[in-house]
C-alpha cells in the first residue's frame, strides 16, 4: 500500500491524479477525509491505517489513497509549487468555486499571509481531487463546503495522550505534557486567528473518535466505514458507488 507520509509518495499521487482521463471512462465518485486531532491522540497511526482500509475498500485505479500531514503540505507547496500545477487540470468552474471559498474564509490580507493562502489553496485542490487524507492545518474548515469531504476529530485523555508521546517520542513525562500543551494551544490559536473557528466545536465534524476507547485499526475501520457511507449519501441520484 502506498500510504507513507513520504514526499515521493505524495508526488506520485499528484502525478497520478493529473493524468488525462481516459475517454469513455466513467467519472469516479470522489471522497476525501480530514483529520483534526488533539496532540498525542494517535493521528499518524490512524491516518496510515485509514489509508490502508480505504485502499482495500474504495480503490481508485492507479491512484493510491495518500496521507498529507500538516508539515508535508507545506513541503510540497514550497518545493514543487503544486497549486499552480494543479490549477491547470481543474475545470474552470471548480477553480472559481475554490476562489470563492478562499475569499470567504480568508478575506483580504497583507502579503505576510501569502503562505497561508497558498497552503489553503493546496489543501482545497488536493481535497477536490479526492483519495486523500488531510491531517491538520485547518483542513476541515477549509474544505467544509466540499460535499465529498468527510471530517473527523481525534481526542483522548491527557493521561493517555502523554503516555503515547512518551512511547513514540521517548519524552520524559514532564516534557511530554509540556509538548502536548504547547501543541494543543498552537493548533487552537491557528484555527481561531486564521479561520475564526474553535477546534473543539463538535459541529465542524461528522465524527469524533475518542482514541482512549478506540485506537489504531479499530478507529481507522470505524472512520472508513462512516466515510464510505458519507460518500454514498453525497452522490447525486443515479450514480453508483
Amino acid at each position: 500500500m502506498h500510504t507513507s507520509l513520504g514526499l515521493d509518495t505524495c508526488l506520485a499521487f499528484i502525478n497520478c491524479q493529473i493524468k488525462p482521463a481516459v475517454r469513455g471512462q466513467p467519472a469516479r465518485s470522489k471522497l476525501a477525509v480530514t483529520i483534526s486531532r488533539q496532540a498525542g491522540a494517535g493521528a499518524t497511526e490512524v491516518a496510515r491505517r485509514l489509508a490502508q482500509y480505504l485502499e482495500r475498500h474504495a480503490p481508485a485505479e492507479g491512484c493510491p489513497w495518500t496521507v498529507f500531514d500538516r508539515n508535508l503540505v507545506e513541503k510540497v507547496l514550497e518545493d514543487h509549487k503544486l497549486p499552480a500545477k494543479l490549477a491547470q487540470f481543474m475545470p474552470e468552474d471548480r477553480v472559481s468555486a475554490i476562489d470563492d471559498i478562499m475569499t470567504e474564509i480568508l478575506g483580504l490580507h497583507p502579503p505576510s499571509w501569502t503562505l497561508l493562502r497558498q497552503t489553503t489553496e493546496t489543501i482545497l485542490k488536493l481535497a477536490e481531487l479526492g483519495n486523500v487524507i488531510l491531517v491538520g492545518r485547518g483542513a476541515h474548515v477549509i474544505t467544509s463546503r466540499l460535499a465529498h469531504v468527510f471530517h473527523v476529530r481525534l481526542v483522548g485523555s491527557v493521561e493517555n495522550r502523554v503516555a503515547r508521546l512518551e512511547r513514540e517520542q521517548g519524552l520524559a513525562p514532564k516534557a511530554a505534557l509540556a509538548h502536548l500543551e504547547k501543541e494543543d494551544r498552537g493548533r487552537e490559536r491557528y484555527l481561531r486567528e486564521h479561520f475564526r473557528a474553535e477546534a473543539d466545536d463538535p459541529l465542524l465534524y461528522h465524527l469524533i473518535v475518542n482514541t482512549d476507547r478506540m485506537a489504531g485499526e479499530a478507529a481507522a475501520q470505524l472512520i472508513g466505514e462512516a466515510a464510505l457511507r458519507h460518500r454514498g449519501a453525497a452522490l447525486p441520484a443515479g450514480n453508483v458507488v
